[in-house]
């Protein structure tokens, strides 16, 4: 756990007064429903325990003062409230992003401010460290600005800072669990309308398993931006047959009469993933209503298949430990999770197999790549709020 007190007396050290507010964000996993955020399809994330804190102070001027615990070798980082922003390889880019796309939609950010953060999500892990510094600094910057927001426009604003700011095209799936997650329920999430409800996470006698492989992502560095390209020209080569104005609205049955317009076989293995992503995820919400965790764990497993064979973003890592996980006894389901090219992988595991999990899964990981695999064992969480 994040300690607030460790933050609060950390902020008095470099600011010379106390924060008058603490914002925090969750990081969030997703269950399934991998790249159809951007692709007008469902997801199925929950937030996480695992999040970041904002610790804030208005300021008279415009300046931004900024820190974080987790890159302490920075020290503190000064902009102008309309300044340059930093360089792309800097952490600081995504609270000053949030800033400016706060302005842009018209939120009115006029105050400086001294900002402090820290967080216990493993950096590259894929459990959305971003999306949690993105929105727990939207909500203290709207705290000390007297700015209200609900949650669609704050998920909204925050992936735009990513999109404009970052130069990650992401989805809205990260943000929107970010600030939307409910405790002990699952967000299902329609991305192209943004309507959402909650599903109740039941697992009954087994328990949710994040492995995390060490193999550090970054969507900015990786290939994320060019399988969002290829699906958008997968699209427009079948739009004049389909009708469909995103690949999720493309059913599995008018896919499979459309594809021979994909002359591409990346694009048609593109295009094939969201396609039946979206499939496995509408099942995959029936089957966790009815209570079928064994049918939601086959669908977790067809997803990974997908993503490593057709949607191409998983990595050698990530496919030991999945198929680790699947030789495991126990095991109901398991695959990659997250934007891909490294991070973690979630399993579905029951309660009584959880230690031969944990030992098959580390010793064969360790003997196939060297790295020690880490282990969290999650419940879902609520989603971002302001904690003082």
């Amino acid at each position: 756990m994040i300690s607030k007190e460790l933050l609060t007396n950390s902020f008095k050290e470099a600011y010379g007064a106390s924060p008058e507010l603490i914002a925090f964000a969750p990081g969030r996993v997703n269950l399934i429903g991998e790249h159809t955020d951007y692709n007008g399809g469902h997801v199925l994330p929950c937030a996480l325990s695992l999040g970041v804190l904002c610790a804030a102070k208005k300021r008279d001027d415009g300046l931004i003062r900024l820190t974080s615990l987790g890159f302490k070798d920075e020290g503190v980082l000064c902009f102008d409230i309309e300044g340059e922003l930093p360089q792309r390889s800097s952490w600081a880019l995504y609270p000053m992003g949030v800033l400016r796309a706060l302005n842009d939609a018209g939120c009115a950010i006029s105050h400086g401010a001294d900002l402090m953060f820290v967080g216990d999500i493993p950096a590259g892990s894929g459990l959305s460290s971003s999306a949690a510094v993105e929105v727990a600094a939207a909500l203290a910057l709207c705290g000390l600005n007297g700015v209200s927001l609900e949650v669609k426009k704050l998920a909204r604003i925050c992936q735009r800072a990513e999109n404009v700011y970052v130069g990650v095209n992401c989805g809205i799936m990260d943000q929107f669990a970010s600030a939307a997650g409910r405790r002990d329920n699952a967000l299902f999430l329609n991305t192209a309308t943004l309507e959402y409800e909650y599903v109740p996470f039941e697992l009954g006698s087994a328990e949710l398993i994040i492995v995390n492989s060490k193999c550090k992502h970054s969507l900015a560095g990786s290939q994320y931006n060019l399988r969002r390209q290829q699906c958008e020209a997968a699209l427009k080569l079948l739009e004049p047959k389909t009708h469909a104005d995103a690949l999720c609205h493309i059913s599995p049955e008018i896919f499979e009469a459309s594809k021979d317009a994909l002359n591409d076989p990346v694009l048609l293995k593109r295009a094939r993933h969201a396609v039946y992503e979206e499939a496995r995820t509408l099942t995959a919400v029936k089957a966790l209503r009815a209570g079928d965790i064994k049918e939601f764990g086959r669908l977790m497993n067809g997803s990974h298949v997908s993503l490593r064979d057709d949607y191409e973003v998983s990595c050698f890592e990530l496919d030991v430990l999945t198929e680790l996980a699947w030789e495991t006894s126990g095991v109901l389901g398991a695959r990659m999770t997250g934007g891909g090219f490294g991070g973690c992988m979630v399993s579905i595991v029951e309660k009584d197999g959880i230690d031969e999990f944990t030992a098959r899964v580390g010793s064969g990981y360790l003997a196939g790549t060297g790295v020690e695999a880490e282990f969290y064992r999650i419940s879902p969480a609520d989603g971002a709020s302001l904690i003082n």
